[in-house]
């Protein structure tokens, strides 16, 4: 049975018809950020589930059988990828610095998230045997992602004593801090090439500044102004290329380049209801693809195109629960 959303289309908005044979994939818990293997048979996640209290890396089969964690079970992790072998991944955690979750945000201070100082970046087999500790900063190190054509990771780090992009060698050598605009950098991704990056920011102006610095001094940073930034895979020629004023992330291109697709709350701007978008790399053309009226992000095309993979809590059967999705995708 053919399971499309369909919109209509009104003034500037034009929505379309890209998701088929949605499949739910996890049941349960609390799964996201979701990734594919070079070779589209397998997908690595991060999931809050059974006995545990934070997050841990979990990978699973492209049908979603043969869950298991791959992560240590200590601590808290982040931001599971795929390197080029198949063979190989990298993740975030924070379990040298303990057994124990760290402690949630402070809500006191708004919506919140932590960027947490025991953050560094690992790489391990696919089997869960970590090879090697790719940063060592005295600050956060997360939100890893890999181009698998130039073998070049992409994340953020507070090295530089703010919340920038970097990129590194698969082994960790030749760092190099690529964005440096006061504010929060995050979230990038490589287009296909290699040749571009797309990421979400808060740049704070004015008095929206000193909110930044002091929730920065505590570790937290407030993701409910985000947007869209695109520039040249080394940082430059950087452009704002979404003015919602809301929370726009998890922005990836398209397989062909021609096309960013993601998440924003947009019609929600102060409230948690995320829906997926397609843009032009300029801003133009943008297109509604889900239409859930809850939540939805974290997407990523399949290697070879043909699907797409993201969060949503969708169906959910408890407060809190997020679920992985697929679905065929049709441009």
């Amino acid at each position: 049975m053919r399971l499309a959303i369909l919109l209509a289309c009104a003034g500037p908005l034009c929505a379309g018809e890209h998701l088929e044979n949605l499949k739910q994939l996890t049941f349960g818990g609390q799964n996201a950020e979701a990734y594919w293997s070079p070779d589209g048979k397998r997908i690595i996640f991060q999931s809050t589930r059974d006995q545990l209290q934070c997050d841990q890396i979990f990978i699973m089969n492209a049908d979603g059988s043969n869950q298991r964690m791959v992560s240590t079970g200590k601590g808290r992790t982040t931001c599971g990828y795929f390197l080029p072998d198949n063979q190989r991944i990298v993740y975030s955690s924070t379990h040298q610095s303990g057994d124990a979750c760290p402690p949630s945000p402070d809500r006191s201070k708004g919506y919140v998230w932590a960027v947490y100082p025991s953050y560094d970046i690992y790489l391990a087999t696919d089997q869960g045997k970590i090879l090697k500790k790719l940063t060592d900063s005295a600050g956060y190190d997360a939100e890893a992602t890999i181009n698998w054509k130039t073998r070049k990771i992409l994340y953020t780090s507070l090295a530089s004593g703010d919340l920038d992009l970097w990129t590194m060698n698969l082994d960790g050598s030749k760092k190099a801090q690529i964005t440096r605009e006061n504010g929060y950098d995050g979230g990038a991704f490589f287009s296909r090439d290699g040749k571009k990056i797309i990421w979400r920011a808060n740049h704070p102006q004015g008095d929206a500044i000193t909110r930044y610095t002091a929730l920065l001094k505590d570790n937290l940073t407030s993701p409910m102004k985000m947007e869209i930034f695109l520039a040249d895979a080394d940082g430059k020629n950087a452009s704002q290329i979404t003015t919602f004023g809301c929370a726009s992330f998890a922005p990836v291109f398209t397989p062909d380049g021609r096309k960013i697709i993601f998440a924003s709350n947009k019609h929600d701007c102060d409230g948690r209801k995320f829906e997926l978008y397609l843009m032009s790399p300029d801003g133009s053309g943008l297109e509604q693809v889900t239409s859930f009226g809850s939540f939805a992000s974290f997407p990523e095309f399949s290697p070879d195109g043909k699907k797409l993979v993201f969060a949503s809590d969708k169906d959910a059967r408890s407060r809190f629960e997020f679920n992985i999705f697929v679905a065929d995708w049709v441009d």
